[in-house]
């Protein structure tokens, strides 16, 4: 198998662990600052422990360790409004907002990797447009404010995607996750008493809380995020965005099946989730992507 092809499938596997993420974010009950606060937190605490990112900060400049920081504060912001967008509205729509980020990296990431704009990939990212706009019409009028919060959180994944591709290749991606969300707890911790809570600003989760907390942070934050990384070195941002639109897929069979969801979504919201669904499968014929892009130095 080629680095291309693994890769690929890397990403998608990312996909798949990322989906449960929507669910689990609906079974937790604490509110979503102190959810990603505990999220980003323990995830840096088990990379800690591994001698292998101590050996990896230790060769890092000042400078790398800066950008990797401000990299983990987009992502922090990415995690508060997507789960801002589920508490508001529900797993299902959450998720299908995460389709617009195609839209945003064919535009962000030419400027940020310096390559050559591809306006076919503007073509097809636009392409998922009608399909959200299907998922949005598909709601209650009461879940309209969480698909506001989505597209933010979809411009803001597009964002740190693009980032992590510019810079991936330039330290370990163990090193470089703990760095990211580090940084994201960090900043979480000096802002949580500021941000909407609704109870204590750092509150200590139930058994059911910590168990559910302790799956997303290692099964389907710690894992995923440090192998998509590793996959970046080898595919496009635009291309893992791309299979990105495949979450909310995933995330709409889990919550039908384990949320009951489907009593508040309408027959408009399934058919969004078909255009997009298009989209991805298009994406390989109509963006010719079957080389390897080469490290941004």
């Amino acid at each position: 198998m080629t680095p291309l092809a693994r890769a690929r499938w890397q990403i998608q596997f990312c996909v798949v662990l990322w989906g449960f993420t929507a669910i689990l974010g609906k079974l937790i009950s604490l509110a979503a600052p102190a959810l990603i606060w505990w999220r980003m937190s323990l995830v840096t605490v088990a990379l800690l422990a591994m001698p292998r990112v101590w050996r990896g900060l230790a060769k890092l400049s000042p400078r790398l360790i800066l950008i990797y920081a401000g990299i983990g504060v987009v992502v922090a912001l990415h995690w508060l409004t997507f789960y801002g967008a589920i508490k508001l509205a529900n797993a299902s729509v959450a998720a299908s907002c995460m389709a617009l980020g195609s839209v945003f990296a064919a535009l962000i990431e030419p400027v940020v990797t310096r390559r050559r704009f591809d306006p076919r990939e503007l073509a097809l990212g636009i392409a998922v447009i009608p399909g959200v706009l299907l998922v949005a019409g598909g709601v209650p009028a009461g879940m309209r404010l969480g698909i506001v919060v989505g597209v933010v959180s979809a411009f803001l994944t597009a964002l740190f995607g693009t980032l992590n591709k510019r810079y991936v290749n330039r330290a370990d991606p163990f090193t470089v996750t703990c760095l990211e969300l580090g940084a994201g707890a960090l900043l979480l911790t000096l802002s949580l008493p500021w941000l909407p809570h609704g109870g204590p600003a750092y509150p200590i989760p139930g058994l059911k809380d910590a168990l559910y907390l302790l799956l997303l942070a290692i099964g389907c934050t710690l894992l995923p995020y440090t192998l998509a990384l590793v996959a970046l070195r080898h595919i496009r941002a635009f291309d893992a965005q791309i299979a990105l639109n495949l979450e909310p897929v995933y995330a709409i069979v889990l919550a039908i099946v384990l949320l009951d969801e489907q009593r508040e979504l309408t027959p408009l919201f399934y058919l969004g989730v078909a255009i997009l669904l298009v989209a991805v499968f298009a994406q390989p014929w109509l963006v010719r992507s079957d080389r390897e892009p080469s490290g941004i130095d």
